[in-house]
């Protein structure tokens, strides 16, 4: 027997395999939700893990509720069902990048009826994911926060409290918007040196290894110049979604968004031209091809 909470976890992706193996490895009674791809299930059900028909069954069985969902939408239908079921459910963890606006209410929701709500959300990529070792960004309070970091503590290497409810989300936001900064900033510089004679091969001679290197800098140019399609496993769509809640909480804040604007238009663009499935670095190429730039010339 344990004395570890239950967790139920809802949204086994590519991020979410990874951080239900490691709970379910680290000895916590792990109930999980199928959604489309049933290899994760099967593969959490070999580890330990067991499968629940739907949210009401996690609501019922389960002591937290973790989610990692594609954004808010997702994130809302999901707790509103929780606490429809009115079950054993106490905390729940949003791992998701979701808006912090809709966060904030959705915690609101869950104290009035008795549900702690944290918002922890994720950076690094799935292969952090299933070594446990990504870096997580928790909104709650001092005294909840020590209640759930032993669970987080779990899935990453580096778990920080950041501040009240919603900050966690809008520090994943700030992170996402300096990382598809980069991915524009990057695809817009490989299109102008492509109509002037700097290949990309050029381009990351000079850059990689100087002062403008950085781990998303290596990843990017892995898929430009080194044609890994896997470097970096973050869709344009996703992009796009988080684009959009960024520029959203600046207007909310009054903040002029002429940068974060310019970005969420970029990946706007890509996902207007039905390349919203390719991953990131693609982005590169559909900048080239819009400008008659051969973005895979060597």
């Amino acid at each position: 027997m344990t004395d570890r909470p239950h967790i139920g976890f809802i949204g086994a992706g590519l991020m979410g395999h990874g951080m239900a193996k490691n709970l379910v490895e680290a000895g916590y009674p792990l109930s999980v939700l199928a959604h489309r791809n049933r290899e994760p299930i099967e593969d959490l059900v070999s580890r330990g893990a067991s499968e629940a028909k739907d949210v009401a069954e996690i609501a019922a069985n389960c002591d937290v509720a973790y989610l990692c969902l594609p954004g808010s939408p997702e994130v809302e239908a999901a707790v509103e069902a929780i606490l429809g079921a009115n079950g054993k459910v106490r905390t729940i963890i949003d791992s998701s990048t979701s808006n912090p606006v809709s966060t904030r209410q959705l915690a609101a929701r869950c104290e009035a009826a008795g549900v702690t709500f944290v918002d922890a959300p994720l950076s690094r990529t799935p292969k952090e994911a299933w070594e446990g070792n990504l870096d997580v960004m928790v909104g709650a309070s001092d005294q909840v926060f020590a209640a759930v970091k032993p669970i987080l503590d779990v899935v990453g290497g580096k778990v920080v409290r950041v501040g009240e409810i919603g900050a966690g989300h809008t520090m994943k936001l700030l992170n996402n918007f300096l990382s598809l900064g980069y991915a524009a900033l990057y695809s817009e510089a490989l299109a102008i040196g492509g109509k002037n004679g700097i290949t990309p091969a050029v381009f990351h001679s000079v850059i990689g290894g100087g002062r403008m290197d950085c781990g998303f800098y290596q990843t990017f140019m892995d898929y430009v110049v080194g044609g890994n399609p896997n470097a970096h496993k973050f869709t344009l769509r996703n992009a796009h979604k988080d684009m959009r809640y960024l520029v959203s909480l600046a207007n909310e804040s009054g903040i002029a968004s002429h940068v974060s604007s310019a970005v969420k238009n970029e990946f706007a663009t890509a996902e207007a031209l039905g390349r919203g499935d390719g991953y990131l670095p693609t982005l590169s190429d559909i900048v080239a091809g819009l400008n008659g730039v051969d973005g895979r010339k060597p």
